[in-house]
């Protein structure tokens, strides 16, 4: 399950420095100058997850295999990119892969980084990257608009698709992003096919300072305050120190370091299981001696579709699932404890998966 999530934002924000923190499987180019990043970087970065250690301490598997989300780093834009401006097209089309966005806006100063936009102004930065979306939008909703109107007039499901695509038009209009905008799920094939940048979800990273890194400044406070209404989260962070942290190898070498910084945590961490959140994804785990492992899923699959990310056979030939919930497998210690303590359920094709479950599947080919 590719699910991809790409890094936006304007050059020299702190876009590839962030890539190289959280992929571990690229490295990007971060450089002081306009469009380093050409071609968008991609990199598979497991998901942090305590559950998988936990299960991976009672089960003592010989290995253990994280979850992953691709993450992309894309060309950073400039103002004009939905007409073409420095690599419009190529990022605006970049953008439109991936399944959600992580903005990345600078909340720091240092006269020694390039900045075209003058004064830092985290608000006015992310205005800029919303109004080229939302630009870009309007095109693709103006277009289809033109094709919709003459079959509108004797076509009923088509002049309801015209009114849907009349409404974006109007929100748009308004400098709103879509996903802003309520659409019911019978009326989203009306914009389906168009791909549409705005209606992405949205976690927005405040790069800030050393100094500013646990509290915040007063950049990362703005940028808040601009987003509130978009109920997406936004995480303070120093991507360089987090991609200090991410080149070190020892567990021990990092723990001292995060000691030094008052971190508990990478907050690379906190990043990672955000993006995983805003994707909608649940994490299902098997757990044997052979391997404990955690599986990606959509949130509200079936048990049937749950089986099918570890082989499609599964799903053709399912029979039943096998499942324990993850605290009474930690409470229990075993499978063959929960089992005894009838805390092992066995659930048809309708099971809707839980996060957090741990399954084994009963299927036949």
């Amino acid at each position: 399950m590719a699910l991809q999530a790409g890094i936006v934002g304007l050059p020299n924000v702190g876009k590839s420095t962030l890539f190289n923190a959280v992929s571990n499987s690229a490295k990007a180019q971060a450089s002081n100058y306009r469009f380093c990043t050409i071609d968008p970087n991609v990199g598979l970065v497991d998901v942090p997850d305590h559950r998988l250690a936990k299960l991976a301490e009672l089960v003592q598997p010989n290995r253990v295999v994280p979850t992953q989300i691709e993450i992309v780093d894309i060309a950073g834009l400039v103002r004009g990119a939905s007409k073409g401006e420095g690599l419009g097209n190529k990022f605006l089309g970049n953008i439109r892969e991936v399944d959600a966005i992580i903005h990345v806006i600078r909340c720091f100063e240092d006269e020694n980084i390039l900045r075209d936009e003058g004064a830092i102004n985290p608000v006015s930065d992310k205005e800029i990257i919303d109004t080229e979306l939302q630009l870009k939008d309007l095109e693709s909703v103006e277009k289809k608009i033109q094709r919709t109107e003459k079959l509108a007039k004797t076509d009923p499901k088509m002049k309801a698709e015209l009114e849907v695509l009349l409404r974006c038009k109007a929100h748009l209009e308004q400098g709103r992003n879509i996903r802003e905008l309520v659409i019911g799920k019978e009326e989203m094939p009306a914009i389906a096919d168009l791909f549409l940048l705005t209606i992405k979800p949205v976690l927005y990273v405040a790069n800030v300072d050393e100094p500013s890194m646990h509290t915040g400044n007063k950049y990362s406070e703005a940028l808040k305050e601009a987003v509130k209404g978009e109920n997406a989260e936004v995480i303070v962070m120093n991507n360089s120190i987090e991609a200090q942290i991410s080149e070190m190898e020892a567990e021990e070498d990092k723990q001292l370091f995060m000691e030094e910084y008052g971190m508990k945590e990478p907050a690379l961490d906190r990043l990672i299981r955000s993006a995983y959140k805003l994707l909608k994804l649940y994490t299902y785990f098997t757990a044997g001696v052979q391997e404990v492992r955690a599986w990606t899923i959509h949130e509200g699959w079936k048990a049937p579709q749950a089986a099918s990310v570890i082989h499609t056979d599964f799903e053709k030939g399912f029979i039943k699932a096998e499942v324990i919930g993850y605290d009474d497998y930690v409470q229990y210690g075993s499978e063959a404890a929960c089992r005894e303590a009838g805390k092992l359920r066995i659930e048809g094709k309708e099971y809707i998966v839980k996060d957090g479950d741990v399954m084994h599947f009963r299927f036949n080919v």
